[in-house]
């Protein structure tokens, strides 16, 4: 996320840097499931890690439906992303999509709903969809989650916006993706803070008991 301005020309030197990352952690965590998502939209670059890394999944923007972003107008890649997943041989390797995703306007779309793009999604192959709210660190709505859930089969993750304090909002999600609650202040661009991320798993666990 510090490769800002994000464009939607990402060249090779970033997938090899993340290639080479990637690999690092996959070394250094070779049990749990692990994922990656490239910015901004480099849905196929993400996969070519993903294989090269020995990564279980990847995070895709803009699977379905196109919308303005931030980055400027970008379209569906559903079509061509499952076509060269399976040209590279990482079937196995699950695609999670951002539906209606953050940091965009969906004026273009504004007639399909959140259960309409999910089921969009869903018919179009993906492993699973993702919510957010309308930012990084922005709660996604509750109500938008059993919604979904009740339209879909596949899994349903939350995207954006879990703390401490709302985590039991999203407890029927499949899974959620936190990035900027557990570093330092809740900014993104700071460090990680092992005592939030410690004391949010302690309350995961007691909310499973």
């Amino acid at each position: 996320m510090n490769d800002i301005p994000y464009t939607l020309n990402v060249g090779p030197e970033v997938t090899a840097s993340m290639a080479t990352v990637c690999a690092a952690v996959r070394q250094t965590c070779p049990q749990i499931p692990l994922g990656v998502q490239v910015l901004a939209c480099a849905n196929q670059q993400a996969l070519a890690v993903a294989l090269a890394a020995g990564l279980n999944f990847i995070r895709a923007e803009s699977f379905v439906f196109s919308h303005v972003a931030d980055e400027g107008l970008v379209d569906a890649c559903a079509g061509d992303l499952l076509r060269y997943r399976k040209i590279i041989g990482a079937e196995h390797v699950q695609i999670f999509a951002d539906i209606k995703k953050k940091h965009s306007s969906h004026a273009v779309t504004a007639d399909v709903t959140i259960s309409e793009t999910a089921k969009a999604a869903e018919f179009f192959l993906a492993d699973g969809v993702i919510l957010t709210g309308v930012s990084t660190g922005e709660e996604a709505d509750p109500r938008e989650l059993k919604e979904v859930q009740r339209s879909v089969k596949i899994p349903v993750l939350i995207g954006s916006g879990v703390t401490l304090d709302n985590v039991e909002k999203y407890t029927n999600a499949n899974a959620l993706i936190i990035g900027s609650y557990f570093k330092h202040h809740g900014d993104w661009r700071n460090n990680v803070d092992y005592d939030k991320v410690m004391t949010f798993l302690d309350k995961i666990h007691k909310l499973r008991d």
